[in-house]
C-alpha cells in the first residue's frame, strides 16, 4: 500500500535528500508505516536514512551541521505545532547562516466522526490545532506551504528544496494535515524529474560594476577587504587570496561563520567581532573598502570607516538584508553577485589595467602595493608574535580566599589543542582532517584568532545568534562527512566542538550525546567546554546573573551521563588540582585526542577559566 507519506518519502530521496532527522509524533504514522515497508520490502534499510532526535533543536542544528559540511540540504521532521515551536533558536540559525534546510510537520487531523482515515482519536489533536501553525516560523522561511494532496506532493517538495538551494539560501516549511498523509495512492510508475527544478545560477558583476571597483582598488593608496562568510564557497577563497596578494590588500573577517583566509597569508588582518576598539586598525584608515559576503562589515558606534571612504558592498544573495529590520552600509556602489564570479572580474581588470589605462605596472601604482605589502608583512609577524607570547603566558594563581581560581586561559587552551592536533598527525603519518565548531560566544574573538584556521571549511560557526548548535551540529557533521566519504571526497579523522557553558546547556547535552552514542559519531567527536568560573575583577557573573557558578554542573559528566558511560569527560583549570597548569592541560588534552581517535569514543574537556 501507498500513500502521501509513501511519496513524499520517495521524493525526499528523488531529490538527493540521504538523511532525515526526526522526532515523531501523533501525525506521522503514515510515514512510519512507509518506512517499515521500505524494511521489509528493501534491504532493511530506509531511504531516506532517520536519524532519531529527542529534541527538535538538536535535530534542526544537526540538519545544519550536515548541509555545511555537504553543502546539501537534509530533512528534519517534527510533530505539529508543539515540534515546530520546539525547533527554537535553530531556525534563527538557519535563517541567518543561509543554510538550506527542508523542515517537515504534521498537523492536527481536520475530521473527528471517522469520516476519513487519520481522523482524531486522541484529546492533544484538538489542543493542537491552532489557527495558523506555518505563522510560528513564516518569518524566517524562505518558502512556506501546505501538502494538500498525494498527487502534487513531488512537485511541493521540489518547489520547496529548489528556493532553499537558491541564494539566498535558507530554510523552508512544509505541512500536512494528518488524513492528507494517510491518503492511499497508485504505487508510483515514474519519478518527478528533479533535474528540472535546480537552484538558481549565481552571477556576477555586470562589465561596468567590475571596472569600476578594480579601477577603485587598484588606485587606492589603503584599500581594505572585509567579509564575514565568504568561504562557505571553498571555491571563491583562492579567488579572494589572489586579488588580496596581487594588490597587498590586507583581509579581515567580521563575525566569520566560515574560514575565508588563510591566516598564514601575510596580508591577513584577523578577525573581530566588532566590540568597541577590536576592529582591525586598518579600517580608520582605509580609503576604499570591499564589503563582500558580509553580515555585518562595522557597528558605526563602537568603530567606523572615515566619512570619506569609498565602499563596495557585494553579496550573491542579499546584500542589502531585506530580512533584516534595519541595516545600512553606507556605499558608493551595492551589487548583488556571487562572490567567486565577482573577484575573478575583478582580478581580471586589475591585471589588463582599468578604463584609464593604469596598471601594475604603473610607477606609481606599483610602489604603493609593495610598500603596502612590506608594511602588512610586519604588522602580521608582530600579530603573530602577540598569539604566541598570549598562548605561554599561563597566569599568576594566588589564594583568593578559598575561591576557585582558574590556572589556564582560552588562549593556553588552545595553543595547546592546535599543538597536540598537530603531534597526533604526526603519528599518524599525515595532517588530521580536523573540523572544529565554534560556538565559544564571549570567547569568539579569541578563539578564531588562536586556531588559526588556513583551510576553507575547517572552522565553522552558525551563522547566527542563538545558542545551543555546536552539539547538535557536531552530529550532523560527522553523519555529513560519512556521506562525503562515500562520494570518494575527504571526510574528518577529528571533529572538535568548542562551546561556552551556555552554549553546552542550551545545546541539550542529554539528547545530543544520546544520538552521537546511538549513531556511533564517537570516531570524530570531542567537545573541549571552554566556560569560566571564579571571580573577576569586578562583579561576578553570578552576581549579574549572567553564569552558572560558582557550583557548576558537572558538564563533563552530563555526556557521560547520557551516552551511558560510553562517552569520556574530565574537568581541568582550578588551580591547586592535579590537572593544572600547564602540564595538566597538555596531558588531559592529549589524553581527550587520543580516546576519540583511538577508542572511538566522544571525550568531553571541561576548560575551568577565569570569569566573566
Amino acid at each position: 500500500m501507498y500513500t502521501t507519506s509513501s511519496l513524499f518519502l520517495k521524493s525526499l530521496a528523488d531529490a538527493g535528500i540521504t538523511h532525515a532527522f526526526v522526532n515523531w509524533g501523533s501525525d506521522h504514522p503514515a510515514l512510519l508505516e512507509d518506512l517499515e515497508r521500505q524494511r521489509i520490502e528493501g534491504d532493511g534499510k530506509t531511504k531516506p536514512e532517520i536519524v532519531t532526535c529527542p529534541n527538535e533543536m538538536v535535530a534542526l542544528s544537526a540538519a545544519q551541521g550536515y548541509a555545511q559540511v555537504t553543502g546539501k540540504p537534509a530533512a528534519v521532521i517534527v510533530h505539529v505545532d508543539v515540534g515546530t515551536q520546539a525547533l527554537a533558536g535553530a531556525i534563527h540559525n538557519v535563517d541567518r547562516g543561509r543554510t538550506p534546510v527542508l523542515i517537515y510537520a504534521g498537523a492536527s487531523a481536520f475530521s473527528a466522526h471517522k469520516e476519513l482515515k487519520g481522523a482524531r482519536n486522541e484529546w492533544i489533536m484538538w489542543m493542537q490545532d491552532i489557527p495558523d501553525q506555518s505563522a510560528i516560523n513564516r518569518q524566517y522561511m524562505r518558502y512556506s506551504a501546505q501538502i494538500s494532496s498525494g498527487s502534487t506532493v513531488s512537485q511541493y517538495v521540489a518547489r520547496a528544496l529548489q528556493v532553499a538551494t537558491s541564494d539566498p539560501k535558507g530554510p523552508v516549511y512544509l505541512w500536512a494535515r494528518r488524513e492528507v498523509m494517510e491518503q492511499e495512492v497508485p504505487a508510483p510508475s515514474k519519478s518527478l524529474n528533479f533535474q528540472q527544478w535546480s537552484a538558481i545560477e549565481p552571477s556576477g558583476l555586470s562589465p561596468a560594476a567590475a571596472s569600476h571597483i578594480a579601477s577603485a582598488l587598484l588606485t587606492s593608496r589603503y584599500p581594505l577587504i572585509i567579509t564575514s562568510f565568504l568561504g562557505r564557497n571553498p571555491n571563491a577563497v583562492p579567488a579572494l587570496t589572489a586579488l588580496s596578494t596581487l594588490l597587498s590588500i590586507p583581509v579581515v573577517s567580521t563575525c566569520p561563520s566560515a574560514v575565508n583566509f588563510p591566516f598564514s597569508h601575510p596580508f591577513s588582518a584577523g578577525v573581530s567581532f566588532l566590540a568597541p576598539g577590536m576592529h582591525t586598525t586598518h579600517l580608520p584608515a582605509a580609503e576604499t573598502i570591499l564589503v563582500i559576503d558580509c553580515d555585518l562589515p562595522w557597528i558605526p558606534a563602537n568603530n567606523a570607516p572615515s566619512p570619506d571612504a569609498r565602499v563596495f558592498v557585494l553579496d550573491g544573495g542579499d546584500p542589502i538584508k531585506t530580512s533584516t529590520g534595519f541595516w545600512h552600509v553606507g556605499a558608493e556602489m551595492v551589487c548583488r553577485a556571487d562572490a567567486e564570479q565577482a573577484l575573478e572580474q575583478i582580478l581580471e581588470v586589475v591585471k589588463k589595467g582599468d578604463v584609464q589605462g593604469r596598471t601594475l605596472d604603473d610607477p606609481v601604482v606599483n610602489k604603493e602595493v609593495v610598500t603596502r605589502g612590506m608594511s602588512l608583512k610586519v604588522r602580521h609577524q608582530e600579530m603573530v608574535r602577540e598569539l604566541d607570547k598570549a598562548e605561554e603566558a599561563y597566569p599568576e594563581v594566588s589564594s583568593a580566599g578559598g575561591v576557585p581560581v582558574a590556572s589556564i586561559t582560552v588562549p593556553n587552551i588552545l595553543g595547546v589543542l592546535r599543538k597536540v592536533i598537530e603531534r597526533a598527525s604526526s603519528s599518524h603519518g599525515h595532517a588530521l582532517r580536523t573540523l572544529f565548531l565554534n560556538e565559544s560566544i564571549s570567547n569568539y574573538q579569541t578563539v578564531w584568532t588562536h586556531l588559526r584556521p588556513e583551510v576553507s571549511g575547517s572552522v565553522i560557526g552558525s551563522g547566527g545568534s542563538s545558542l545551543g548548535w555546536a552539539l547538535g551540529a557536531a552530529v550532523g557533521a560527522h553523519i555529513g562527512a560519512e556521506v562525503k566519504e562515500k562520494k570518494e571526497e575527504k571526510g574528518y579523522d577529528l571533529i572538535v566542538a568548542i562551546v561556552g557553558d551556555g552554549s553546552y546547556m542550551f545545546g541539550v547535552p542529554s539528547s545530543a550525546y544520546w544520538m552521537a552514542r546511538k549513531y556511533q559519531t564517537s570516531p570524530r567527536q570531542s567537545m573541549l567546554g571552554v566556560h569560566p568560573d571564579g571571580y573577576g575583577s569586578k562583579a561576578t557573573g553570578e552576581k549579574l546573573t549572567v553564569g552558572f557558578g560558582p557550583d557548576c554542573p558537572d558538564y563533563s559528566h552530563i555526556a557521560v551521563a547520557a551516552s551511558a558511560g560510553w562517552a569520556w569527560g574530565k574537568s581541568i583549570g582550578v588551580a591547586g588540582a592535579a590537572d593544572s597548569g600547564e602540564e595538566g592541560l597538555n596531558g588531559v588534552i592529549e589524553q581527550a585526542v587520543k580516546i576519540v581517535l583511538e577508542e572511538h569514543r566522544c571525550a568531553v574537556v571541561d576548560c575551568i577559566i577565569q570569569s566573566i
